[in-house]
């Protein structure tokens, strides 16, 4: 009996800390940075850096390749056009990858001994007052950055920068045009020009 009880309230400890994990992954996270003297709607045309942050060894990646097709769109969106001439504004993309380790304490409710040992003598009889401690439950995961960096192309200043923090998990990697669209998008979000207003 006892036994079974200890199971159940360690699935149950296990489960917690599963949902507070996840619910810190519900989301990227996304923090800018804005020239508060810049003025964004002066902005017609973009462009990309070469090599980007993202490129590796003289040939860019494919991670490259989707952030640019993700930034294009969002900045498309806003009017601004490509230009691979004379843009206005020099697009520059930074991603990395850290194995993290969340440590989460869960309170729990311990029966207490309920037979065996020197508590035998209650063994199917009654059970021991609810005592109530907290467990130590130790994850891992791995998060990934994307830093998006605009660049006034005329003045070379950084006028925007947006850092997209977010857990990856083994579905992202299986599928990493998703996972970038949407770090993109959820980084233009908070562009000083806003993108066209969604459907309700």
């Amino acid at each position: 009996m006892s036994d079974q009880i200890t199971s159940k309230f360690q699935r149950a400890i296990a489960i917690s800390a599963c949902l507070i994990l996840c619910a810190c992954a519900s989301g990227p996270d996304v923090r800018v940075n804005v020239d508060s003297g810049a003025d964004f709607a002066q902005y017609k045309t973009f462009g990309f850096f070469s090599p980007l942050g993202t490129d590796r060894d003289g040939y860019q990646t494919i991670v490259s390749q989707h952030l640019k097709a993700a930034t294009e769109r969002e900045l498309v969106a806003r009017g601004m056009r490509l230009d691979t001439k004379a843009p206005q504004l020099l697009v520059n993309f930074k991603g990395a990858r850290s194995d993290k380790v969340q440590i989460t304490t869960v309170p729990s409710m311990s029966i207490g001994v309920m037979g065996g040992g020197y508590y035998g003598y209650r063994t199917g009889m009654y059970a021991a007052y609810p005592m109530y401690q907290d467990n130590t439950v130790v994850s891992q995961y791995t998060e990934g950055t994307l830093n998006i960096d605009v660049v006034d192309a005329a003045r070379k200043q950084l006028v925007w920068e947006s850092i997209v923090t977010d857990v990856i998990t083994q579905k992202d990697i299986n599928n990493p045009q998703a996972v970038l669209d949407e770090a993109v998008a959820a980084a233009f979000a908070k562009y000083p020009v806003a993108g066209p207003a969604k459907p309700k």
